[in-house]
């Protein structure tokens, strides 16, 4: 049995702070500092270039990718860390792609992240007029499967409404139709229970700073089954994905498995930060995590829909199709969250009209999304929104 009382108290919040939007920026693990702290001082201060040995930082991405790995399904040395979400995305996008080069369609949904139509529409013009990224909406995805798609590429969890693909049922109707799938897990990986391995994922990305709490900019992870790791070619040859990298050879010839997608030198800082927030999921059981998550999603929907009735609910009704988030919509949903910020309840904003708030049991109680209920329905009840500052648009929001 997890106990969260016992998570929560890994947790460094704020005082007087309730905070619904890990699944944008997770919080800070107490444990973090100290030691990122280490390797400043420790490590790079003292020992200097040899920390990549004597620290074992060349290792870190390898070794941190399989404690994800654990939280995601994959098998040990499927999963590695390095770069940006959108870096992952390209890098799995175009390899898989390479994997069937008879078809030249990329397949997605309308409420995939931006970056990621982004990244495959950059790189559909890269690689010529033949090539095409195709969006249909979210329901329509699985028909919309036929031999004419290379790849489908999807975001598990829908970032503003929190409604959730079915992976396994997808993966088997795309390998039917002879395609692969590229997952993005990054509103997945330590919010709900996912399997790569028992699903038959091909390839999978996610970022780490949301659930993962490894903190602003912490990097990306990559998975590739391992029935096709030794047949994938990366696109971004970079030097630490190379078979022997300090040989420095002029040819490239890649690393076994999952590590030639390694591209550059790893951010050991960010590693170090997130190797210390992973050590909050030791013990952690994600039914346990799963079963509290929809609980808390639940006392927060039925206080806001019996005192909000201003607002209008955004995400899904049946809990299994929802992520670990619930989303509602208000014409002025931005300036709505920026009173509750002032009240000391952090949610987010996504445009248009959406007012986003996560879900996480291992900081989260029920007292606390229930009180954070009561402050939101006040809001909206005495318009304390309706104020020319909290109307003002802010560069993030």
């Amino acid at each position: 049995m997890t106990d969260f009382t016992a998570t929560r108290a890994m947790f460094d919040l704020p005082e007087g702070v309730i905070y619904l939007d890990g699944n944008s920026l997770g919080p800070l693990p107490r444990g973090v500092a100290a030691r990122v702290g280490q390797a400043i001082t420790d490590e790079w201060g003292q020992m200097l270039i040899t920390g990549w040995n004597r620290a074992g930082w060349i290792d870190l991405p390898a070794r941190v990718g399989d404690r994800i790995g654990r939280l995601i399904g994959a098998v040990p040395g499927s999963v590695t860390m390095g770069d940006t979400l959108s870096i992952k995305v390209y890098q799995a996008l175009a390899s898989a792609l390479e994997l069937r080069p008879e078809r030249r369609v990329i397949l997605s949904d309308t409420g995939n992240f931006p970056t990621d139509l982004y990244m495959a529409d950059g790189l559909c013009r890269t690689l010529g007029p033949d090539y095409a990224l195709k969006t249909v909406a979210p329901e329509a995805v699985e028909d919309a499967i036929d031999d004419s798609v290379a790849v489908l590429m999807i975001t598990e969890v829908d970032y503003r409404t929190g409604r959730k693909h079915d992976m396994a049922r997808l993966i088997a109707k795309a390998h039917a139709a002879g395609a692969l799938v590229v997952w993005d897990l990054a509103h997945s990986a330590g919010a709900i229970p996912v399997d790569v391995t028992g699903a038959d994922a091909d390839f999978a990305v996610g970022c780490s700073y949301k659930y993962l709490n490894s903190g602003p900019g912490g990097p990306a992870f990559i998975y590739i089954a391992p029935r096709l790791a030794e047949q994938v070619r990366p696109a971004l040859s970079g030097w630490l994905g190379h078979e022997a990298p300090f040989a420095f050879d002029l040819d490239y010839r890649p690393a076994r498995g999952v590590e030639r997608m390694r591209v550059g030198t790893p951010p050991i800082l960010q590693l170090a930060a997130l190797d210390a927030a992973l050590d909050v999921w030791e013990g952690v059981d994600m039914a346990a995590l799963r079963a509290r998550s929809l609980q808390l999603q639940q006392i927060f929907i039925d206080k806001v829909e019996a005192g909000c009735r201003d607002l209008i609910f955004a995400s899904p009704r049946d809990a299994d199709q929802r992520g670990s988030q619930v989303s509602f919509r208000h014409k002025e949903g931005y300036a709505i969250i920026q009173a509750l910020i002032a009240e000391g309840v952090i949610g987010d904003f996504r445009a248009p009209d959406i007012l986003r708030f996560g879900f996480t049991p291992l900081y989260l109680s029920p007292e606390d999304v229930a009180r954070a209920a009561e402050i939101l329905c006040d809001v909206m009840a005495r318009s304390r929104w309706d104020r020319p500052e909290f109307k003002a648009r802010a560069k993030v929001t």
